[in-house]
């Protein structure tokens, strides 16, 4: 079968390796549709793993698909089912995955994609458990984003800040995948959303799919910006993940007992901000990495009720070095999507 592996740090090839194995007890067989991308793969393709790994890797952390077949045992899928898939390899008898909270297992052995073989491949086989129904209505190029984009969003905006409605929250980055996502899943909720982005065609975009404000960083300080929107009060709510270059202005945008949520590290991951505004102010401040199983179900189903991801390109295999490429230069409004 054709999969796409990575060789080196930037050395992406097409190839043939051997047909994934027929599934075992409690395992399905998948036939792969689309592969959604993320930071996380162009980490891997410029060789920033965080494990060590083994090459060559198939690459792709992020996908859904249609179930080929199913292994002894397994009841709760047949063959012809969407699906979409689970990356992190967990255990599933630690306390954190008893307990539901699979992105706290102890004994993960690695991400999909970016430690191990990945979805970037015409069939895999994997453990029914990692494997998460999508709704009828709900198309697999849209089901591609709920594994890492949708469910990321889910637990930093309702697993972490508990947001609710007629909350306002600032949106950083609101032209990237999880971006336009928190803007849509706030909007919907009935929240108010200020977003920021880096050129004004983008704020033009964030504004079209829902945001109240949307603040061109390189034009504005946004922090002033959302003081003065706010009348002085902060938002309630700031969606983290670009790191150094906004941490601590993300924070200064809080009412006093306002929650934060960081997921990345983009524009750099060492920050020095004051211990005394933090106790002062009664912030909330959570790391977020990953979600759990529950939350791609949770975002299937906002999918579902029509809170659709913002597609920004699709494109075929042979150009998934060229999707990173337009990822890794930030062209990007939403997500990119690699059919197979």
């Amino acid at each position: 079968m054709r999969a796409l592996r990575l060789h080196g740090d930037r050395d992406l090839r097409i190839e043939e390796i051997a047909e994934a194995p027929a599934p075992g007890p409690g395992e399905v067989r998948i036939k792969v549709a689309a592969v959604a991308l993320n930071h996380i793969d162009v980490w891997g393709f410029r060789g920033m793993a965080f494990a060590k790994r083994q090459m060559p890797l198939v690459v792709g952390a992020e996908a859904s698909g249609t179930i080929e077949s199913v292994g002894d045992g397994v009841t709760s899928f047949r063959a012809g089912d969407k699906v979409a898939m689970f990356g992190a390899k967990t255990c599933g008898t630690c306390q954190f995955c008893r307990a539901g909270q699979d992105n706290l297992c102890t004994d993960v052995q690695g991400i999909m994609g970016f430690h191990i073989d990945g979805f970037a491949r015409e069939f895999v086989t994997m453990e029914a458990r990692h494997v998460v129904p999508v709704p009828a209505s709900v198309s697999l190029r849209d089901a591609a984003t709920a594994p890492i984009t949708f469910s990321t969003v889910e637990h930093m905006l309702f697993d972490n800040c508990k947001l609710q409605p007629g909350e306002t929250v600032l949106v950083q980055a609101g032209g990237s995948g999880i971006g336009t996502i928190a803007i849509k899943v706030a909007k919907a909720l009935g929240c108010t959303v200020i977003t920021t982005v880096g050129d004004d065609e983008k704020a033009a975009k964030a504004l079209a799919i829902g945001a109240d404000h949307a603040i061109n960083y390189r034009t504005e300080r946004f922090e002033g910006v959302v003081r003065k929107i706010t009348k002085k009060k902060g938002v309630d709510v700031a969606f983290e993940h670009t790191g150094a270059d906004t941490f601590n202005q993300s924070l200064f945008c809080l009412r006093r007992g306002g929650r934060l949520a960081t997921c990345g590290a983009t524009s750099g991951a060492t920050i020095t901000f004051n211990l005394m505004q933090l106790f002062q102010q009664q912030y909330k401040i959570f790391g977020s990495f990953g979600a759990p199983i529950r939350a791609i179900a949770d975002g299937l189903k906002r999918i579902e009720a029509g809170v659709t991801p913002v597609i920004d390109t699709e494109l075929p295999l042979a150009d998934f070095a060229q999707a990173l490429d337009r990822l890794e230069g930030r062209k990007v409004f939403g997500k990119i999507l690699v059919n197979l």
